[in-house]
């Protein structure tokens, strides 16, 4: 009984009060002319910096992104050897609550609007930098945090930076007689380059993710 007790202690010690995958919080910064800057087709009306605001707030879920490495398979004597190959990165796909107003929704679809057109297949933004006036892709964040004592002072565990990243996809919404009691929501899409993290362990009142993250 001493030993089952003391590895009890070592488990609840080591784990704490564990990681839950409901705490946490996306930063989606928007390209200049989407949003509340916007002037093209289907523009959103919006205050300052309420598009970043009200992506966070409306995010239902969102994933850590995965890790992946190839591998490369030689035949060697009746012998499978494994060598290690090129990384990929699997796409990110957080789903949203869709507000009265369809604003997240619009700022999506402006988004893609200004990378590709509907009706004039043109490009108003051109650049995969990550900054500028013609730069279609931005750095995502998404952070994990752990629960405080105190109410909106969680702290950041761990943060995942995405770097150039850019939509390609906004799903459709399914319309129904028969949905009863739902509110809508839809998955957003996102291609990037790479992903990078750090452990931050720093509460978030008072530090606000472009200060955590001084190199956007």
């Amino acid at each position: 009984m001493a030993i089952y007790t003391s590895k009890l202690n070592q488990f609840i010690t080591k784990v704490g009060q564990g990681v839950k995958p409901n705490m946490f919080t996306v930063d989606i910064a928007f390209p200049d002319s989407v949003g509340a800057g916007g002037t093209g087709s289907g523009a959103v009306s919006s205050g300052a910096g309420s598009e970043k605001e009200l992506s966070d707030l409306l995010c239902k879920s969102a994933a850590l992104p995965a890790s992946q490495l190839g591998v490369i398979e030689v035949p060697f004597r009746g012998r499978t050897v494994k060598i290690a190959g090129d990384r990929t990165f699997d796409t990110w796909s957080p789903t949203f609550i869709n507000d009265k107003d369809f604003k997240v929704r619009a700022i999506f679809e402006q988004w893609m609007e200004a990378i590709n057109g509907h009706a004039g297949n043109t490009a108003d933004l051109l650049s995969p930098e990550a900054s500028g006036a013609a730069s279609y892709a931005r750095h995502l964040f998404v952070h994990q945090l752990e629960k405080s004592s105190t109410p909106d002072n969680s702290n950041i565990l761990r943060t995942y930076k995405l770097w150039y990243a850019f939509p390609t996809n906004v799903s459709q919404i399914d319309l129904a007689y028969d949905s009863n009691d739902q509110i809508e929501e839809f998955t957003v899409e996102f291609q990037y380059s790479y992903w990078t993290t750090e452990a931050i362990s720093s509460p978030r009142a008072g530090l606000s993710t472009r200060q955590i993250n001084a190199d956007v």
